[in-house]
């Protein structure tokens, strides 16, 4: 009876340490990267009160009478199989499907291994983990290089100090504005407009802000040459700017096709943006203007300076016009009402010509149009002279001071499934930072449990293999993922019951014990 008060009190024991880890897996149901334990017991030394005793030709084999005396915790083993991957959205975070666990190093040098992948960047570059330690692998460029166990840092080229600057196409022609101090001030946003209200003699005035300049030309103000207008526009900014120059220095417009400026250009024709042809004109005087009207002229319309305008009615009732040497005829019969006719050069070049309405036959009777003549002014159409900086889209951007760069300077930090980590700067493009290496064990259920989800290499979990995500036997590295506890709610509530019913029965049995020695001590009564 005493060995049975024994056996209860060793399994209520080993069932309180099962319920401890049930308890524990519980708790860290949530906890990422974690791998939930699970208790086993073993039998403990047996009391033999006889032995066995082997057949003889006259009698059987007698088996071993042994009492034993209880329970003990045999394990507690840790459950590494993968569980479910939870997309967390943020790019750093890393899970690892398969096999293979990261590596971190804390400040004394000591490496742990953890499934856990909440990565950050420090402010010098290290990639870390959520607790602080350092991740280990491969830092720069990973091309050619072998996996390995160092700290992974970023570290980024030296940038030369450049000016903002900006190249656009408008009309097919291209336009760059630069500045000329080299810093992150002359990123800015150049905008041209164009307005009459500025004073007579002013050509230019801007609007300063700290991203951005609009620059407004003075409608009828000439410019002579892009060298004034680049003149002019500094001035501007200038007086907007208290009367210093901008942060960025002074901001210089050059042209692919500098033959576009190659005359006096206005306000508005720096400008604007209507690139058609600029219509020509023919101007009738008083006494002609009566009767007739220019309609319109050709976009080739060539004609220039003063030409004599003659209206001849033939004996077939023909009406001739002529200015210069445009030439045209109307019928008798299209003379019964007013209307219209083309003037063509030469009388035959219908590219170039004059559309001219002419009064009906009874007018030309009637007020002696016949032979009437006159002095007409002309003007050629020509191509327009706008250049269409209003209609440019004019962002500097590049300007630095340059120097050292940091992981400020870097957007669109991510890392691929082969544990690569990638970012982006402005001026390198996209980089390779560094790659994360991946350990392996030959007995990863060898390995011991320190806290904070790490791992740590011992006798029984063999030493680390260290290999590229995705080769080797290991699983690929999925960004912005996590994951999950394998902790299986389910399982542990059934393994709780049954752990509470293994402890209750243990107590009844000392409680039953206990009894059986009242009833053999009352026997002296």
């Amino acid at each position: 009876m005493v060995r049975s008060l024994y056996s209860g009190v060793a399994g209520m024991m080993v069932h309180q340490n099962k319920m401890d880890v049930v308890g524990n897996n519980i708790s860290n149901v949530s906890t990422y990267g974690y791998k939930h334990g699970r208790a086993t017991f073993r039998d403990v030394y047996y009391q033999t009160n006889s032995a066995a005793s082997a057949p003889t030709p006259t009698s059987g084999g007698v088996n071993p009478t042994q009492i034993g005396y209880g329970a003990k915790l045999g394990s507690v083993d840790v459950n590494h199989s993968q569980s479910v991957m939870s997309t967390t959205g943020y790019t750093l975070d890393v899970a690892i499907a398969g096999e293979g666990y990261l590596q971190v190093m804390d400040g004394d040098g000591n490496i742990f291994y953890t499934k856990a992948g909440m990565l950050d960047i420090d402010p010098s570059g290290n990639l870390v983990d959520v607790n602080g330690n350092f991740v280990l692998g491969v830092s720069g460029n990973p091309t050619g290089k072998d996996p390995a166990s160092n700290r992974i840092r970023i570290s980024l080229p030296y940038e030369n100090a450049k000016a903002g600057s900006v190249t656009d196409t408008i009309n097919n022609v291209g336009y760059t504005i630069s500045g000329s101090n080299q810093n992150e001030a002359s990123n800015v946003n150049i905008v041209f407009a164009t307005s009459k209200k500025l004073p007579i003699g002013q050509k230019a005035s801007a609007t300063v802000t700290s991203s951005s300049i609009v620059v407004t030309l003075n409608a009828d103000e000439t410019f002579s040459s892009l060298a004034q207008l680049n003149t002019e526009v500094n001035n501007a900014i200038r007086a907007a700017n208290g009367g210093v120059a901008h942060a960025g220095g002074d901001f210089n417009i050059t042209m692919s096709d500098p033959s576009k400026f190659n005359k006096t250009l206005t306000g508005a024709e720096i400008v604007e943006a209507d690139f058609g042809v600029r219509s020509g004109s023919v101007t009738l005087p008083n006494n002609l203007a009566q009767h007739f009207a220019i309609q319109s002229v050709g976009d080739q319309f060539s004609g220039t300076g003063t030409s004599t305008f003659t209206a001849s009615l033939s004996a077939a009732n023909a009406l001739t016009i002529t200015i210069g040497n445009y030439v045209g005829t109307v019928n008798d019969s299209q003379l019964a009402t007013a209307g219209s006719v083309v003037l063509k050069r030469g009388g035959t070049d219908s590219s170039d010509s004059i559309v001219i309405s002419y009064p009906n036959l009874n007018t030309i009777n009637a007020y002696g149009i016949n032979g009437m003549s006159g002095q007409v002014q002309m003007t050629a159409s020509q191509p327009s002279s706008n250049l269409g900086l209003g209609d440019g889209n004019f962002i500097l951007s590049g300007g630095t001071e340059g120097g050292e760069q940091t992981v400020a300077d870097l957007t669109g930090l991510s890392i691929n499934d082969k544990g690569v980590l990638t970012g982006t700067h402005a001026t390198f493009g996209i980089l390779e930072l560094g790659q994360i290496s991946l350990a392996t064990f030959a007995n990863p259920a060898g390995l011991t449990q320190v806290g904070d989800t790490y791992f740590s290499e011992s006798l029984n979990s063999g030493e680390p293999e260290l290999a590229i995500a995705g080769s080797n036997g290991t699983g690929s590295i999925l960004g912005g993922t996590l994951e999950t506890s394998n902790t299986d709610l389910s399982q542990e509530f059934s393994d709780m019951i049954t752990t509470q019913r293994g402890f209750q029965a243990c107590s009844r049995l000392i409680t039953v014990s206990d009894t059986m020695l009242e009833e053999l001590i009352n026997l002296k009564r």
